[in-house]
């Protein structure tokens, strides 16, 4: 199989068979592992600041939009859901569906209908996988809006898809209070989700 591996950006490529789901399911419960274009990449489990930043942001889009509670509502919003997009397997930090594509949380260990926004936490070890590799996976597959967030950096970049590639809309830094498509409906303040709150 092809497999990334390491705490590096880069790792290094065995050249092999493409990877596959059996392939994810040997590795050590201590690592996320994804498969993009044949590759097999394991991550290191997130890092605590990575982790604060992503279940902020869960709980802050949770309310107004998955429970329609001082929000619009109409959105399913999903922490780390395993996506199967074709051949790939691929687990963002946070995703969301909007209710008229997916009317129902279906019971399953892994979605194939893509989302509708996502957001991918960087770390040192995803960087280069999430935007390499992942994004245009995302964009084949018609994910409408992307984030990547960095929390080391306080940065939160907006991408929207126009046509076959995104777009970077804004990029919002530091302990700003912003309003981000999709969600533009909310204001949130960046220092709660880098934890400076």
């Amino acid at each position: 199989m092809d497999m990334m591996v390491g705490g590096g950006e880069h790792g290094e490529a065995m050249e092999r068979k493409p990877a596959s789901y059996a392939d994810l399911e040997a590795l050590p419960d201590n690592v996320v592992g994804e498969i993009v274009a044949g590759t097999l990449y394991a991550s290191p489990r997130p890092a605590s600041l990575h982790t604060l930043t992503a279940s902020r942001l869960g709980s802050e889009l949770g309310g107004p939009f998955d429970r329609g509670r001082g929000g619009p509502g109409g959105w399913f919003v999903l922490d780390e859901p395993e996506l199967h997009l074709g051949e790939d397997v691929l687990v963002p930090d946070v995703a969301g569906w909007r209710r008229e594509r997916m009317p129902i949380v279906p019971r399953v260990a892994a979605f194939t209908l893509a989302p509708d926004w996502l957001c991918e936490v960087l770390s040192p070890s995803t960087r280069v996988l999430d935007r390499a590799a992942k994004l245009p996976v995302y964009a084949r597959e018609r994910v409408r809006h992307v984030w990547l967030m960095d929390p080391e950096a306080r940065t939160l970049e907006v991408f929207r898809l126009e046509g076959e590639h995104y777009t970077l809309r804004v990029t919002h830094a530091g302990a700003a209070r912003v309003r981000a498509e999709p969600f533009e409906a909310i204001e949130l303040e960046l220092a709660f989700l880098w934890g400076e709150q």
